[in-house]
Order: C-alpha cells, then structure tokens, then sequence
C-alpha cells in the first residue's frame, strides 16, 4: 500500500512538469509572434507619411520683388502670376508681392526676408532686385524679368547665354539697332542726340553705349547724360537740350519714374525724345521700339514651372527675349512737334 503511495505520487510530479514545460513553449510562441507584428507595424509607418509629403511638394510659395511701380514692370509682374496660375493651378502657387519703392535698403530687407522664409523661388523684377537676390542666396533659384542685360547685371565676363549660376530669367532689351534705325526714319536731318539716363543703372549704361555705336556708324554723334538720382534730372535734361538735337532713353527705371520732368523740359523746347520702352514713350516720348513686358513676364513664369515642376537646371537655361517688337507713336506728342509717323506704326493707348 505504501509502495502505491508512492508511486501515485511519483506519476503526479511527472505530469506537473510536462504540464508547465508545455505552458512554457506555448508562452514562448506567443511572445515571438507579438515582436514581429510591432516590428512590421513600425516599419509600415513612414510608408503612410509618403503621400502626405509628394502632395505638398506640388504647392509653392513664390516670392516676388518688383523695384517700383511703373506699367511696365508692374505688366510683367502680371505676366508672371498669371503663366504660373495656368501652369501649377491656381490653387497651388502663392505670391508675396513686395514693392522696394526704388530703395535700395527695401529690396535688400525684402530678398533677405524671402530667403528667411525660403521660399521655393525668387522673381527679380529688374535689375537691383536681381542683383540684390543674387547676392542674398546661392541656393533658391531666381528667375529676373526686365533685366536689358544679365552678364552686365551679374558681372560675368565670359557670357555665353546662360548664367552657370542658380539665376535665369528674360531680357527686356530690344533691338538697339533697329531702334538707331527708327531715330533716322522719324528724325532724318538729326546730327546730335543726347542719350539720358541714370548712371546707378549699369543695364542703362550698357544700352547707351550700344545705341552710340549704332548711330557712329550712321554719321550721328551722341553725348551721354546721366543723373545719379530722381533730383538731378531737370538740370542734366536742361543741360541736354542746349546741345542736342533730340534725346534717346533707354530703358531705364529712374527715368521711366519721372517722365513728367523730362516732357517739361523737352516739349516747350521741341526736342523730341526717342524711348526704349512703351512707358517712357507715353511719358514723353515721341516714339518707341516697343516689347511687351506683359509677355516677358508670362515667360518668366513658364520657366518657374521648368525649374519647380520639371525640374529643369536654372544654371544652364538660356535668358529668353520679348517674342516679337512693335514700333509705337505718342500721338499727342508728335502732333505737337509736328512728327509725321509712317504707317506702319502703332499708337499708344492714352491711360484712362
């Protein structure tokens, strides 16, 4: 009896250790099975962020610096807004349109803002903002508008059509030699012009020379006038008249700003004045060889679409010029100075 005590009780052992090796290897089993299901968990989170972060990348915040309101450059800034509202859709672009009133400090404090807030790109609409925007950031790109020449802008010297930089853009420069062309057409017994504009503006200088040399080789000489500033206009214009025959305005910001000072001098003088762009022809010119900046900011902005969206290399792409010119008359102008204009001519819109 005392024998199958014991053995009762040997069985019963035996069977609680197989019993717990049993609860042992089951427990196992599920705490492997628990790891690999938070490892995967783990792994698939990023993969969910993924499309999150593609469809951002589809808004962009362009920032735009405009160098003083003036019809042609606000035209291009409008170009601009509008080629990229048909490429990314409207409802992906946003613009900070800032305005450096002709300042230099502004335009500075307004690209330095822009790079803080780094936004996807940078228009430069004219020749300081360019200049300002290109020292402010190596790595955003810019695009300018209304720049006559970029080599001359950012100093490069061995220019061969692209800036190698990350800068890129469109030229506002027409043709000087056609525009040497039409001083004749419309003023053939001229033997002097003066050729007036503001010598903080190297894009202006640069024209001037060009416009000299076109009109050398016609027999005409030219005398350069400049004013540092708004204030020295009215005694450089009067200085000009007393010693030319007519005056020729290249694109130039200072002076498209202050139009009216130069008609004041001019006109009761009956000096007429040939423009290099329509607004300084409305202002007081006679005539002019005239681009649309409206068109050469709308091509701006398909650029910004080839660097944002296409993923174009704004280093290597070409500065683009106005598509087509068209030659255009101040009717009330020329009426006065009894300026015939030939029929192929088109008049400039008075503004309302």
């Amino acid at each position: 009896m005392k024998l199958k005590k014991i053995t009762a009780l040997l069985m019963a052992a035996l069977l609680t250790l197989s019993m717990t090796a049993c609860g042992s290897s089951d427990s196992g089993s599920s705490s492997s099975s628990e790891g690999t299901e938070n490892t995967t968990a783990a792994t698939e989170e990023p993969e969910s962020e993924e499309p999150a972060e593609s469809g951002d990348a589809d808004s962009y915040t362009i920032g735009i610096c405009q160098m003083l309101e003036h019809p042609a450059l606000d035209a291009a800034t409008e170009g601009f807004q509008d080629a990229c509202k048909d490429k990314f859709g409207e409802d992906n672009v946003d613009f900070d349109v800032q305005n450096a009133q002709g300042e230099q400090a502004m335009c500075s404090t307004i690209v330095n803002n822009f790079v803080s807030a780094d936004v996807d790109l940078m228009l430069a609409n004219a020749t300081l903002p360019l200049q300002t925007a290109a020292q402010a950031t190596a790595d955003i790109p810019i695009l300018g508008t209304s720049i006559t020449d970029y080599a001359t802008a950012l100093e490069i010297s061995d220019w061969t059509g692209a800036t190698g930089i990350n800068v890129s853009g469109t030229s506002d420069l027409a043709p000087i030699d056609e525009q040497a062309d039409m001083t004749l057409e419309l003023l053939p017994d001229v033997k002097t012009v003066g050729i007036l504009y503001c010598s903080a503006e190297p894009n202006s200088k640069y024209q001037a020379e060009l416009y000299a040399e076109a009109m050398k080789e016609k027999n005409v000489e030219c005398k350069e006038f400049t004013a540092a500033d708004s204030n020295e206009i009215q005694s450089v214009v009067t200085s000009a008249i007393e010693q030319c025959d007519a005056i020729y305005i290249p694109t130039d910001n200072t002076i498209a700003a202050n139009t009216d000072i130069v008609k004041n001098v001019c006109l009761p003088a009956k000096i007429p004045v040939i423009a290099g762009e329509e607004g300084i022809c409305a202002g007081c010119g006679v005539a002019t060889l005239s681009i649309s900046y409206y068109d050469i900011g709308y091509k701006a902005g398909e650029m910004a679409y080839d660097v944002l969206e296409n993923g174009e290399d704004i280093s290597t792409m070409d500065i683009e010029f106005a598509p087509q010119v068209t030659k255009k008359y101040n009717q009330e102008i020329c009426d006065e100075l009894e300026i015939a204009i030939p029929d192929d001519y088109e008049m400039i819109e008075a503004e309302e």
